[in-house]
């Protein structure tokens, strides 16, 4: 049904979504209501241009939205690809130490952006699904920049750290402080205290 009405290039009712997609028009109505509560298509209510004005109800209609990203774990490699591209544009002749120096300032703002105690929130928003350990250290189980940190780890995992650690700077946290600490399947990162 998704890409039935992406696909459209227009506005897309019930009944032609139905149509399209072979289910009854309670169903498709029921799916494309889910669609817009998930954030991937928008609706409003438009009536047909072969209609009379005036007469019944205005139908409900469906669009995709612009951009549409799912990954499953989160991925981020708009972020990543933001610090490179600066990096790139800004100092073409030494990118890596620009890179580091622009990933610890943006997670310096990011983390000013919020309270200390929003840290949790803040590393799962990203896409870290951080977990307390046992001994207290904040593991993250997942790498927002998987892979491209896989073919490039060395890069990647610097500016992780250099981001998390600037966020926990921002944040005000001086007890916490972001340490490489790679595990398998994991992200490189840990916040230790």
């Amino acid at each position: 049904m998704f890409d039935h009405v992406r696909r459209a290039g227009k506005a897309v009712g019930r009944e032609e979504a139905a149509d399209a997609t072979g289910v009854s028009r309670p169903l498709a109505a029921f799916h494309l209501d889910k669609l817009v509560e998930a954030g991937l298509l928008a609706a409003r209510y438009e009536a047909p241009s072969d209609r009379p004005r005036g007469r019944g109800r205005t139908p409900k209609v469906y669009e995709a939205v612009a951009d549409v990203s799912v990954t499953l774990p989160p991925r981020r490699y708009e972020l990543l690809a933001s610090l490179l591209a600066d990096a790139v544009a800004a100092q073409p002749a030494d990118t890596s130490a620009y890179a580091l120096d622009q990933a610890r300032a943006r997670g310096m703002a990011f983390g000013r952006s919020v309270p200390p105690s929003d840290l949790m929130d803040m590393l799962s928003g990203l896409g870290f699904e951080p977990v307390v350990s046992p001994d207290g250290q904040i593991q993250l189980d997942n790498c927002p920049f998987h892979a491209v940190a896989a073919a490039h780890p060395a890069l990647v995992c610097g500016l992780n750290l250099a981001f998390i650690g600037g966020m926990l700077a921002g944040l005000g946290i001086p007890s916490a402080r972001a340490v490489l600490a790679p595990r398998t399947g994991h992200c490189c990162v840990e916040i230790s205290s």
